[in-house]
């Protein structure tokens, strides 16, 4: 079992031995244009345990959760009993043309509410709003936040007209590392992130690149808000780091704002306002600078594992397994093929 909380981390919470407990549908509403508690109770495959180490863990981590799962453990389907949960959803009076908005928002705190100032800003945009209950920074990840949110957007997403390009993972603080990490493994589901007070870089051990299809439409479709205080020095510090390691993984639709006088605090109406707008205007895609940037992260990649083949050639396997390690932690699922083909050649005699 430490083996399997070091390869899955968060997903030791939903070991369990039998099958899956199947719950009925349970009736729910929400009334417009006020802040309702509800219970949801659809699953989705993008929740999944399965999918979710896929995307979200490096392929030597998930590569080891699925050994130990060969050897007999049981992993569930889903990390979440939805029969437990209570989300806070707030739906505007009235549907825009197109379709909804929708920001699922992940708190730093384990009360579902919505941050003050946000109704009448969610009105004006035709954004659905939607949160979960104890789904805070004492809360993991992988177990609770994260399917949290990915079952809050699958919800919402069956029961409303939702425009696609409006669908947007938002966060506050430690709330907010967890938005990045989300929108980085589900580009496909979230089309922008707000980024209130929290970041991280990515392309490390803590938050490894997903998939190569995956980070390819991370990078080109994907929109990236940063707002923090001015006055929150150590956030601001954090955030500037995390822009320059998005700058050097080729993801430049990015935008930084920060809140005058504020400091770590969640945005108001007036910044999430100034986020809508800035997500709402077209991405200007520079096709030519970004191939440009991909080639040469891939030259790097493939450089270096070609130095771990070297080195399992040369017969020194320890060195290679260290190399391999470091690839791993930082090109993720960009060096997924060539990974697996390199851990299988050291797992051989």
């Amino acid at each position: 079992m430490n083996i399997l909380r070091t390869a899955a981390r968060g997903f030791a919470c939903a070991i369990f031995m039998g099958s899956l407990v199947a719950f009925q549908l349970h009736a729910w509403s929400a009334t417009s244009g006020s802040l309702s508690e509800v219970t949801f109770a659809s699953y989705s495959p993008l929740s999944s345990n399965a999918e979710m180490a896929r995307r979200l863990l490096s392929p030597l981590k998930n590569a080891r959760l699925q050994k130990i799962l060969a050897g007999g453990a049981r992993l569930s389907d889903q990390a979440i009993d939805l029969a437990r949960e209570k989300f806070a959803l707030y739906v505007p009076p009235r549907a825009p043309p197109g379709g909804y908005g929708l920001i699922v928002f992940v708190p730093p705190w384990d009360v579902a509410r919505l941050p003050p100032g946000w109704g009448p800003v969610l009105d004006q945009y035709g954004m659905i709003f939607v949160t979960a209950a104890r789904s805070g920074n004492d809360q993991n990840g992988l177990a609770r936040r994260e399917p949290l949110a990915l079952l809050a957007e699958a919800n919402v997403a069956l029961r409303y007209r939702l425009d696609p390009a409006r669908i947007t993972i938002a966060g506050f603080s430690g709330g907010s590392r967890e938005a990045l990490r989300l929108a980085l493994g589900y580009p496909d589901v979230f089309r922008g992130a707000i980024l209130n007070a929290g970041s991280d870089p990515i392309g490390n051990a803590t938050l490894p690149l997903p998939p190569r299809d995956l980070f390819a439409r991370f990078q080109e479709t994907t929109h990236l808000v940063f707002l923090t205080g001015d006055q929150d020095i150590r956030n601001i510090t954090f955030d500037a780091a995390s822009q320059h390691a998005l700058r050097d993984w080729c993801v430049f639709h990015v935008d930084r704002r920060d809140t005058m006088g504020g400091g770590h605090d969640a945005i108001g109406g007036a910044a999430l306002s100034r986020a809508l707008d800035i997500l709402a205007a077209p991405l200007d895609a520079d096709t030519a600078q970004i191939a440009s940037c991909r080639a040469a992260i891939d030259a790097d990649k493939n450089a270096k594992l070609a130095d771990v083949q070297s080195l399992i050639v040369a017969g020194r396997r320890d060195e290679a397994r260290k190399l391999l390690t470091v690839i791993d932690a930082h090109y993720g699922g960009l060096a997924a093929p060539g990974i697996a083909a390199m851990s299988k050649a050291l797992e051989s005699p």
